[in-house]
């Protein structure tokens, strides 16, 4: 190795060969970034520790256990039926051949792009006692009145549970199809010659194999459940979130809200351990003989087939079809009372927001993973990690975090300002887009920073050293060499928050400026006031403009297994 490569290698720290960690732009720059993303959780806490007077006492002789209670079911109900729901359609398209599969395979992923609150919204037409549903029973049955006949409570506990599972699966079906998709053939082989059959092999084979990714999955489909604001809100199921609104906006306590903020973080923290804990001491090798092998699948015919089908379709049936076809038909009869300047003034509020977040998202993301690439070390990592830790957060707790904050700071630069300028700075931050644009970016930067470490892994070191031995600035070889390569996960990444953001309610909803409005506050208003035809416009270009990171996912998970060798496709 001659002395100029080796006095290159000697001076790069992101292959980890200099003797100390060198402090730079890109280091420092990266811890700022991850400390701002922690202030809203710091925030809360420490609002939390001062007194609330005699909230909590109120709260303990009237609704709090009713919070924590409907909290901790809404979640169990949630947890499963996401569980059976996505691992049963994950392995079933994976693992079995039977007419549709290949259309099930990326029909499965449509219910993602539908908010918890449209399908609720949607729902309720279709079956409170005006709707469609009822409104035949009755007539094929000559029943005059709801007396006459039981029908399930739509706005409830277990509807709510529902409504959610319908819509969160896909989180669940996403890992654990993937995982599937990596199992080892070698490993299922045996076990088809040990005289396993198709549930044998499932349930001591695949299913612990793919427990740590269902897990993950499961903690992320929990996670938008204890976020939801406007399904448990429009069903009047009064959760953590609910009652932090409550406490907060309703009774003016500010330390209230913020202690039961603090108490929601405690539900995120033993998800986010219990999702560790799962995987801590299990690790899956799979060989690599067999990573370009096809699956051994299992073929299904007659009645099985047809169950098969069954299973696949409903989620898709239930979960879309119907949602979008009840918002479609009431979009067209209120078509005239929607599209108004109004609407469209709501739809580019969203779409200018969503997308200054998702770029912002971006460059953030950029420069926390190249800096990590640059430098390494336990010190970035932990910066990453603290960096992603808003997406855990629910958006109302971050608008806690978020508001008092930064009306602190404009009282504190107005105060200063009118005292030796004599002018008033007005309100900088809270009170207008830029604190829902903080929020956002805060919230959904693990998604975007996920993407792009994924993109930029997949770039050889050795890109780095040529750039650097040719004479570029870290910047400069970021600009010309890694950008162009990583693109394609930088296309997603924007995507994905765009779309996050567009569906986001609570945060938008407590940090919106006076007279400002997106799609999601629109829609959520509607409902609210019961006229869910002039929301449904609203919904459904939330749902379609949803679909395109589901199409990209389906997209890219179909090309998984053909890398892979499947004959099939």
């Amino acid at each position: 190795m001659n002395a100029s490569v080796t006095s290159t290698l000697k001076s790069f720290p992101s292959m980890g060969l200099s003797g100390a960690t060198r402090v730079s732009g890109w280091m420092l720059g990266s811890l700022l970034l991850a400390l701002l993303a922690l202030m809203p959780v710091g925030a809360v806490v420490f609002f939390a520790i001062d007194s609330s007077g005699d909230i909590w006492g109120h709260l303990v002789r009237t609704s709090l256990f009713g919070y924590v209670s409907n909290t901790f079911w809404l979640l169990l109900g949630v947890g499963v039926s996401v569980f059976l729901t996505g691992v049963s359609t994950a392995w079933l398209v994976t693992m079995c051949r039977f007419p549709g599969r290949r259309v099930f395979e990326w029909l499965l992923l449509f219910p993602l792009a539908i908010p918890a609150y449209v399908i609720a919204y949607a729902y309720t037409d279709f079956l409170e006692y005006a709707g469609p549903v009822q409104g035949l029973l009755r007539t094929l049955f000559g029943w005059q009145s709801a007396r006459e006949y039981f029908f399930p409570e739509i706005r409830s506990l277990g509807g709510a549970m529902v409504f959610m599972g319908l819509v969160l699966y896909p989180y669940v079906y996403l890992l654990a199809r993937s995982a599937f998709l990596e199992q080892s053939v070698n490993v299922l082989e045996v076990s088809r010659v040990l005289g396993r059959g198709p549930w044998r092999t499932f349930s001591t084979v695949s299913l612990p194999a793919a427990r740590p990714a269902i897990v993950v999955g499961v903690s992320l489909a929990l996670m938008e459940t204890l976020n939801d604001y406007g399904t448990v809100d429009f069903f009047a199921v009064y959760t953590m979130t609910a009652g932090l609104v409550d406490v907060w906006l309703g009774m003016g306590s500010l330390a209230g809200g913020a202690q039961i903020a603090t108490t929601m973080l405690v539900f995120v923290i033993l998800l986010i351990t219990l999702e560790r804990i799962s995987r801590r001491h299990q690790k899956v090798y799979q060989q690599p003989s067999s990573r370009f092998r096809p699956l051994p699948a299992y073929t299904l015919s007659g009645p099985r087939a047809g169950l098969a089908v069954t299973i696949c379709a409903l989620p898709v049936l239930a979960g879309f079809v119907i949602p979008v076809l009840v918002l479609g038909r009431l979009a067209i009869v209120y078509f005239e009372e929607s599209w108004t300047p109004a609407f469209r003034t709501y739809a580019f509020n969203s779409f200018a927001l969503s997308a200054s977040a998702a770029l912002l998202a971006l460059l953030v993301a950029l420069f926390i993973a190249y800096s990590r690439r640059l430098h390494g070390g336990r010190v970035l990592a932990l910066a990453t990690r603290i960096a992603s830790l808003g997406y855990a957060v629910p958006g109302a707790v971050l608008a806690v975090g978020i508001l008092v904050p930064f009306a602190a700071f404009d009282n504190a630069l107005d105060a200063l300002l009118r005292e030796y300028v004599g002018v008033s700075s007005g309100l900088l931050l809270s009170g207008t887009v830029a604190a829902i644009l903080f929020a956002y970016i805060v919230r959904f930067l693990a998604v975007a920073l996920g993407q792009v470490e994924t993109s930029l892994e997949k770039v050889s070191p050795s890109m780095d050293m040529a750039a650097r031995t040719l004479g570029y600035r870290a910047g400069q070889a970021l600009v010309r060499y890694h950008l162009p390569l990583i693109r394609g996960g930088m296309l997603t990444a924007v995507m994905i928050v765009f779309v996050d953001c567009m569906k986001e309610l609570p945060a938008t909803l407590l940090l919106r400026p006076f007279n400002f409005e997106t799609l999601a506050t629109h829609v959520y208003q509607f409902a609210s006031d019961e006229m869910l035809g002039e929301a449904a416009l609203g919904s459904l270009t939330i749902v379609l403009v949803g679909l395109v990171p589901v199409v990209l996912l389906s997209r890219m998970i179909s090309r998984s297994r053909l890398i892979l060798g499947d004959p099939a496709r």
